[in-house]
This record gives C-alpha cells, structure tokens and sequence, in this order.
C-alpha cells in the first residue's frame, strides 16, 4: 500500500446519498488508489486555484476531490477524502482551511448557498476552469456561480446576527469561509442553507447564536471544550489532519455506507463531546444532559479510547454496562461500528442485572440457588402475606418499595440499622414505632421467599454487591500481606475490570452501583465513567453516589446541547417534565436542571392528535406510518430502524401490532433482548424505549387513565408523597418517549388526553 486513504465527514455524508452502484465505484476507487495513487486510470489531477487539493475519477459518473496531507515516514502517502460528487459538480466554492481554534482540517462547500446572501455579502465563489469535467460556473444545485460584478443587495432585512463582528464569530472557532456570509443571513431558511456545507462546530455556534445563546456561553460550552492549549500552524496538514475526526475507509465503513447514513449518526462524536470521551480522570467521572445530548455516544467513544490505550493481552478489562438487556443490546451494536473486532473481544457488554446473576452463579452452588422472578411476581407473595396475617395498616404496594429501595438498596441487614437508615425520596416519614411494624413484616415476607427458593432481581443485586465487596476486601488485604502468604488464595485475585463505564445510570439500585464499585480499583485512573440524565429516571431508584464511595466532585460534566431532537420537540418535551414545579436530583446531594438545554436543530412542530376512539386511532396510525413510509421512500432510504411507534400500555402493543399488520406494514415488537423480527417498524412500550433513537416517531394511547396510570389516583389524599412520586415517574416515562424522536413526533390519543400533553391538539376524528 503506497497510500492511506480516510474520509471527512461531509464526504461521507455524500456518500450514503449515492446509488448503489456508485457507492461500490467508490470503494473499487479507493482499493486502486491506496495501492497507487498515480495510476493513469485514477486521473489524479491539482485543483486550480488549491495548493494541495486533487480530484480524482470515481467511476465514469463521479469524482473525488481529495487533500495530500504529507507522506509518513515509510512513505505512505496521507490522503484525505473531502467530497464525492458527479463530475458535473464538484469544483465551485470548495474551501479548505485549518480551523485556528481545534488545529482541525475544516472543508467548507459555498455551493450550497442560493444567489442572496453570496451577494449581499459580496463574496465571489470562483468556478475552476480548465479541466474536463463539466462547465464552470455552476453550482452543485445549478445556481449560477457570483461574479465580481454582482451587484450588493440593500435589501433592508436585519441579518440575524447583527449584533456580532467577524472578529467574535473567528474567536469562537467559526470557519474563516463562513464568517462573512454568516454576518449577512437573513432568514432561518439561509442560515439553514450556511450551515448545511459548515464542518460540525460552525454549525454549533452559528445555531447556538442564533437560538439567543450569548457569546460567553457560546465560549465556554461550546468552545473552551475543544480549544487547543497552542496556537495551531495554520500550514501544517499533517499535523492537523492527525486532529481531525476522520473515518478509515475500510470494510466497516463499506458495511456501515450500505446500511445508511442514520447508523453513522447514532455514533457520531460532535467536537464538544470529544474532550469530555478522551479526557484523562483521576477518579470516577461523570457526564450529565438531557435527551439528545450525546451521553451515551460519549460513553461509547470512552470506550473505545480507553481500548485503544490497553496494553495487548486476550482479557476483558473493560465493563460497559447499562440498566436494561435490550439497551444493552444496542450498545453492543452500536461499538461494533466503532471498534474493530480484535479490541471488541476485549469489551464486556452486559446488561447491570445480568452481570449481578454472574457474580451469583461464580458464589453459589447449583443446589443453593434460587430462581429470579419479578417485582410482580413477588409482590403478590407480599399481598398474600398480609391477607393470611389480616394486616390491614400498611398496604402492600408502600411495603414493597420500602423494602426494595431501602432495606434492599442500602443492604440494611439489621433491625437497628434500619433505625437509623436515610431513606431519601420515599415521601412518607415513619417513626420508630412504625419502622418497627415495617421491619417485622419485611422479615417475614423474606423469609416467605426463601421458603418458596425464589428471589427478586433486587435482591440478588444486593447479594451480588456483598460477594464483590468481600472479594474487593480480599484484594486489598493481598496487598498488604506478606509476598510468601497465600494461605487464602488472595494472591490469585485481581480487580474484575481496569475500566468501567455506565450508560443510562440514573435507574441504577445503590447495590448495583455498590457491586460496580467493588469491581474496579477505584485508586487508579479512568477507573469508572457515568452517563445519566435524572428527568429521563423511570424507575424508583433514588441514589447519591458519594455515600457509596464514589466520589464525582469536580468530575462532572454537563451537556447541553442537543444533537438529536428538533428545538420544536425539545421545547415541547420539555414542558412535559415541569421542571417549574417538579424537582429532580443530580446523583450526589443536589438538584438537576434542564436550564440551559437547548438544541441546535429546526423542524416541524410535534403534532397532537385526537380521535374519538381506539379504532380510529389505530385507522388515523396507519396513516401517518404510510406517508412516513412513502417519504423515506422518496429519498431512497430503508424505513428499518428509521420509524417507530411507542405505546403508552403494555396491552396495546399486541393490538397496535395485529391492526397495523393486517394493514400490510410489518412490525418488529421491541423487546427487553432487542427487535424481535425483522418487520420495518419497530413498536414497544415506553419502556422499551429508553435509550433508543429513531427519525420519526408516532407515541399513541397518550390517553387520561392511560397516562398517568388512575391507579394513582388513591394516592391522592391518602398518600400525596407518592401520589407526587407516582407523577414524576410517569411524567418522565412521557419525557424519554417523546425525545426518542430526531425530526419527526406525532403523539395521539382517543376521548380524553393525558394532563401531561403540552400541546394544541388536532381533531382528526
């Protein structure tokens, strides 16, 4: 191989928009081209008017402009794909810079932009002539190319930024080619236009400034994250090329191009996420933010940074773990597009109760182990319990949750320990008296279970996090002991990871984390990283880490903006969660907040519909996924994976899916291990939903009664603490469906709606 070929990102983009055919053109291209990049059949030729920027045939329709970035020390040529286009278009206002903020290689396209804001600025985009490869002077969407000549409109319009210079925008990291033309946009629709050619970080601060961030904030979220410490050399390409997020243009890339452009975005690291994936912690971490804000992206590129720096061996000394299997799943999918197969083997990907059942099977012999059953399952043992004892001064659903979030969660193994326990988000107060009534009963409802040899998930995460504990204890004392002592098989014991890093940790138990904390010897570095977001929290785990020896002070890190939903969806969810009047906490003794969230991206309105029944709910669904179909269709993309339908009850989903089936539209129903089939549209409960993302999204039965649940209802007066709890839980269910959209939310319901629904509603019948 004479040359190593990588592609920028806009180049990749153009690539998933191709046919087919072209595509395979292009990777038969760069096979050829690595092996030599002077083959007379490559027609590798110098731009005019660029000093290091060649195009290149692709096929007899297309064409690659490429940037020589230096020649390695063995002689490898460095390449760098920056477009892929016809070859009628690939020449006209193509900008290639050093970014004097990031030291990044940045390719700005100006053909993108109509006649307007091109001459009001005065700019002239300078067609390449000379070359045999089409006519000069258009565009790749056929806009005539602007002359010196151009006359500057004295349109009266206020540009949207009007109260910045260039000399900020430069400041912030904005390209130099976009600068001026982003001081004259008008309209939305422009600066839509500016951006769509801008490299990631322009596009950041320019939708940033226009959203109302201000310059400061701007500065410190946006910039400060990815500023080197020194000035860049603003000539060095290779120096800048090893900076800049590219792709390898291999079989994983060839795989991932024929899949679509929507798998390379659920893994696509954005500048201001990269520092906080590759920094370097002297202890646990955490990363922060709303829905769409790149947490669990950023996970999975800590990740593969921290797999990369391994030392070689064939172990797995890295956990990524989250709290559910099929989320799980979809990690594990997701790193496969990112990491190569030989660094994957040495990943552990496991869901945190699956892992808790491997700690148990290693501890417990076969004759002593119990089968795992639900909280459902137990529950009902529990209201048996209390009919055959006649107890009637504590119903059955507060004893349950008691048991699991404090006795199971703190692991309190004593009556008098349980005297003294916190027992932080539970509402209601008990006294001494009462705890005692609670702890006699909570005695005989585990020794019921015993006797029956069943356990709950909860409780053998609790036993799970002791056998870590004492294992964690044993390691320690190894080190400690005499080289010569191995009288208990200490020597042999190490920590089960190096790295540990948490996805979706907000719904973590204390003893999950309790376990995790057991695992990893939390004095080295980069030893554990969180992701989590409090308001997407749908089950009743209430934990502060620093009790459990995990200590985040001044390792947090807050994300802010979001790359996912629409600013129209965002702002809708967010009224969801009433963050006036509904508090929620920060993992470690504080309050968390949506202050400050915003997204950087336009779209349409979400959409509410009402009908008059379920019939015609399920009639008005048909619609909605049939255009939706039809509109991906258009654009030649595969609606799989791309289109989904959240359900707000579990009892639904078998009948969503029947109607919609005999409506000949194949579903896929979400399950706790994945899409089950291989139907387009993928359809589940909220649940099932956590930590997914899909372009368009219908959310149907968002029904009063449905919504929060009126089971809560009794709470009301008898209980109001957990009548408040039971609204949070079920306002941030609602929260996490709706931002499981990126463009597209339709959310329905029939009769009456949900209090929690934000928006105007459409009758549709």
């Amino acid at each position: 191989m004479t040359a190593r070929v990588t592609m920028y990102r806009k180049a990749e983009e153009e690539l998933y928009k191709l046919s087919q055919k072209a595509k395979a053109d292009y990777f038969n291209f760069c096979h050829h081209f690595r092996a030599n990049p002077d083959h007379p059949g490559l027609d590798l030729k110098p731009l005019k008017g660029h000093t290091h920027v060649y195009r290149a045939k692709v096929g007899p329709d297309h064409r690659a402009l490429l940037l020589r970035a230096g020649v390695d020390g063995d002689g490898t040529q460095n390449w760098l794909v920056i477009a892929v286009r016809d070859r009628k278009d690939v020449y006209d206002g193509l900008k290639v810079d050093i970014n004097r903020v990031t030291g990044e290689i940045e390719c700005v396209d100006l053909t993108v932009l109509g006649d307007s804001s091109v001459r009001r600025a005065g700019i002239t985009s300078a067609a390449v002539n000379g070359l045999d490869d089409g006519p000069a002077g258009t565009s790749a969407q056929g806009t005539a190319v602007v002359s010196e000549a151009a006359p500057v409109s004295t349109e009266p319009t206020k540009p949207l930024l009007v109260d910045y210079d260039a000399e900020l925008l430069l400041g912030l990291g904005v390209a130099e080619a976009l600068v001026e033309l982003a001081l004259v946009v008008t309209t939305d629709a422009e600066l839509d236009l500016l951006v769509a050619g801008a490299p990631p970080l322009s596009k950041d601060i320019l939708y940033a400034l226009a959203a109302g961030m201000t310059p400061d904030e701007v500065r410190t979220e946006i910039t400060a994250p990815v500023r080197l410490d020194d000035e860049p050399d603003l000539t060095d390409l290779a120096t800048a090329l090893r900076r800049t997020q590219v792709t390898a243009v291999d079989e994983t890339l060839q795989h991932a191009i024929e899949e679509g452009d929507f798998r390379a975005w659920k893994v696509f690291l954005h500048p201001t996420q990269r520092r906080v994936a590759h920094a370097h912690y002297r202890g646990p971490a955490r990363v922060s933010g709303g829905p769409g804000t790149g947490k669990t992206i950023v996970a999975l590129h800590r990740v593969k940074h921290l797999a990369e720096k391994l030392p070689p061996g064939n172990d797995k000394p890295i956990l990524l773990t989250t709290y559910t299997a099929n989320l799980a799943t979809d990690l594990r999918m997701r790193l496969a597009s990112l990491v190569e197969p030989a660094l994957l083997a040495r990943i552990d990907v496991i869901h945190i109760d699956q892992l808790a059942a491997r700690v148990l099977g290693e501890n417990t012999s076969a004759q002593h182990r119990k089968k795992r059953v639900s909280d459902q399952v137990a529950a009902s043992e529990l209201r048996q319990l209390l009919a055959e004892l006649g107890e009637t001064g504590w119903e059955a659903p507060f004893l349950f949750d008691e048991w699991d979030q404090v006795v199971l969660g703190q692991s309190v193994t004593t009556r008098a320990e349980y005297f003294i326990v916190r027992r932080a988000g539970r509402g209601t107060a008990l006294t001494r008296l009462e705890r005692n009534q609670v702890w006699k009963l909570v005695e005989q409802f585990t020794a019921r279970l015993d006797k029956l040899g069943i356990e709950t998930w909860g409780q053998a995460a609790e036993r799970a996090a002791r056998y870590e504990t004492d294992r964690a204890r044993r390691i320690a004392e190894r080190a400690t002991s005499p080289a010569d002592d191995d009288s208990s098989g200490r020597r042999n014991l190490t920590w089960r990871y190096r790295h540990i890093v948490v996805d979706e940790a907000q719904d973590l138990r204390s003893a999950h984390w309790k376990m995790l904390r057991a695992m990893a010897d939390l004095t080295s570095p980069n030893d554990l990283f969180i992701a989590g977001d409090t308001h997407q929290r749908i089950y009743d785990h209430h934990v502060t880490l620093g009790p459990l020896g995990i200590n985040i002070r001044g390792r947090s890190t807050r994300l802010t903006l979001s790359y996912r939903s629409t600013r129209e969806i965002l702002e809708w969810a967010q009224h969801i969660v009433d963050p006036a009047h509904t508090t929620y906490d920060d993992l470690d003794d504080g309050t968390d907040t949506l202050s400050g969230y915003r997204s950087i991206l336009r779209g349409l309105v979400p959409e509410v519909q009402k009908y008059k029944s379920w019939d015609k709910e399920l009639g008005g669904l048909v619609d909605t996924l049939s255009m939706w179909r039809a509109e991906l269709a258009a654009l030649n993309l595969d609606p799989t994976g791309r289109i989904a339908v959240c359900v707000a009850d579990r009892e639904r989903v078998a009948e969503a899916i029947h109607h919609l089936t005999g409506e000949g539209l194949t579903c896929a129903e979400l399950t706790k291990d994945g899409p089950q089939g291989d139907g387009e549209i993928h359809i589940g409960t909220m649940h099932r939903f956590k930590g997914l993302e899909y372009q368009k999204l219908a959310i149907i039965a968002v029904s009063a009664g449905v919504i929060p649940r009126a089971a809560v209802d009794r709470y009301k007066t008898d209980d109001p603490a957990r009548y408040a709890q039971e609204l949070r839980k079920a306002r941030s269910l609602l929260f996490v469906a709706a931002t499981r959209a990126r463009d597209t939310l339709v959310v329905s319901y029939n009769v009456t709606a949900s209090p929690f629904l934000p928006s105007r509603t459409e009758d549709t019948g």
